[in-house]
């Protein structure tokens, strides 16, 4: 990483924050976003044209660019904050090797059609070694870090070496970054605690007060130390922010696009519906299946995420459902 050719791959919102972060650090970076029309906006304007459109930056310091091949080629790390549904698509379109590149995922979901995490899907199918892999995670909503309001970080590494000088890419006044050797789990749980967002805004929706909520979230954690002790063989630190912290920032903040969505489908929207009017991609949705498939494996009691199943794919009334599992939790 001495070079320290950065690349942002992806649009959004915490696209956008991500390169905020990064350009308090590094003099340029290199920046993939699929449509040209959004680059010319963008270059005209000093503003992504879609997200978070009242922070500026300083294109002079950009080199923007709509072909990913070319970004891989400029580039030695890639940070990558597509959303899950699109990952796979895009990544179809990569025709250079990225066994000598660092690759940080901060794609809050898996590989939706092989329900496999992201780092496993770039190292077996980019052969990218687990050393030069790590992701993000931790309570840092995009719409803060445009505010600058302090946030925290968790960089997740099997490499102390990656984890640290990726830390401090991502380190500023605003921001503050630890790191962590539990990649596999930091995914798992940045997965799951969507879930656990859409699980809230639903009881939100139906009425459901702070006391339930409270019992909701406690039992929500204990889902995720489970299923991550079946799938990952190690305990985690549970209580740090990577984990609780995200969990609770994305079930309770009024930035969550998960929350929204699992408000919207308790007042009645179909998903569907939803989907359109937010406007934006709610990753707990698609994780929900990802984690129910995976769960047919191991068979971890997680009546949290099979209800919020049966809701989103199964189409059962979302209040008959959470009365059932009001019956479930402790």
């Amino acid at each position: 990483m001495e070079k320290r050719h950065i690349a942002i791959v992806g649009n959004g919102s915490w696209a956008t924050a991500l390169a905020k972060i990064v350009l308090h650090n590094e003099e340029k970076i290199n920046w993939f976003i699929r449509r040209q029309e959004a680059i010319d906006e963008f270059q005209k304007t000093g503003k992504n044209p879609g997200y978070l459109t009242q922070t500026h930056f300083d294109v002079s310091r950009i080199q923007f660019t709509s072909d990913i091949n070319e970004v891989i080629a400029a580039s030695d790390v890639l940070i990558i904050a597509i959303p899950s549904p699109y990952l796979k698509t895009t990544l179809n379109k990569v025709r250079r090797s990225l066994r000598r590149k660092t690759v940080i995922s901060a794609v809050k979901g898996m590989i939706i059609e092989d329900n496999v995490t992201v780092t496993d899907y770039f190292h077996f199918h980019f052969l990218i070694p687990d050393e030069q892999l790590a992701v993000i995670a931790g309570p840092c909503h995009a719409e803060e870090i445009a505010l600058e309001r302090q946030s925290y970080l968790t960089i997740g590494s099997t490499s102390s070496e990656t984890a640290s000088k990726a830390a401090a890419i991502f380190h500023t006044p605003y921001v503050h970054t630890t790191t962590s050797d539990d990649v596999e789990g930091l995914e798992y749980s940045s997965v799951m605690k969507n879930i656990y967002s859409i699980a809230s805004g639903l009881c939100h929706s139906l009425r459901y007060g702070d006391n339930f909520q409270a019992v909701l979230i406690s039992n929500a954690v204990q889902e995720i130390q489970r299923f991550v002790a079946a799938n990952n063989g190690m305990p985690i630190n549970i209580d740090a922010s990577g984990y609780l912290g995200d969990v609770l920032v994305t079930s309770y903040s009024k930035f969550s696009r998960n929350r929204q969505f699992g408000q919207m489908i308790g007042m009645g929207y179909s998903v569907r519906a939803a989907q359109i009017e937010m406007e934006m991609v709610a990753e707990g949705y698609y994780g929900t299946r990802c984690i129910h498939e995976m769960n047919k494996k191991q068979h971890v009691s997680l009546p949290i995420v099979d209800a919020v199943y049966d809701i989103l794919y199964n189409f059962q009334s979302p209040s008959l459902v959470i009365k059932e599992l009001t019956q479930k939790l402790k």
